[in-house]
């Protein structure tokens, strides 16, 4: 049995991917700097641009905090582009 077509979640994860890439280009870093950042390959940060596959949330949490964007933007549930919270533990 197949999944249900989602158009809210897949608004969601093409926004999350567009955010990460727009963050990406704007701090003039390649793919294979993230991929490096996160531990990963670079086929596999592609595929978290191009939402094929889900970023998961550590990985989201370390770019937030290097970036220093909220959650929330790169999530895509606010257009706002708070800075990540001073008060949270380290990863």
């Amino acid at each position: 049995m197949g999944r249900k077509y989602n158009p809210d979640l897949e608004r969601r994860v093409s926004s999350f991917a567009m955010r990460i890439r727009d963050l990406r280009e704007d701090h003039d870093l390649t793919q294979e700097e993230v991929a490096n950042l996160l531990y990963i390959g670079q086929r596999t940060y592609a595929d978290y641009e191009l939402g094929k596959i889900r970023i998961p949330v550590d990985s989201l949490i370390i770019l937030a905090k290097y970036y220093d964007i909220d959650m929330n933007y790169i999530c895509g549930v606010s257009r706002k582009k708070a800075p990540f919270p001073k008060d949270t533990p380290d990863f």
